[in-house]
């Protein structure tokens, strides 16, 4: 259904450049005052388009967001006391 992404936090020198990263993938955010931009990437071609965005002049670093291996689902063993709250 979805292609699989990867996102990357690219932390630039200018900002104008910066709109050109729009050709390797899906810009979602521009930080004007910190510099840098998170984009979305297909996974399969993730390493290859970070090879490519590295030898970009105005690219100052650029990170691997690790957002898709975070843990989403939750356990409670905890009861829930909502019921001794209910008061009235």
């Amino acid at each position: 259904m979805f292609a699989e992404r990867t996102g990357y936090i690219i932390w630039v020198s200018d900002l104008k450049a910066a709109k050109n990263l729009e050709k390797y993938g899906t810009v979602h955010y521009i930080s004007k005052r910190m510099h840098y931009v998170v984009m979305y990437v297909n996974a399969d071609r993730a390493e290859e388009v970070a090879r490519n965005i590295r030898r970009l002049s105005y690219v100052r670093k650029i990170e691997r967001s690790f957002r898709t291996e975070i843990k989403t689902e939750y356990s409670s063993d905890v009861p829930d006391k909502t019921s001794y709250y209910g008061g009235v």
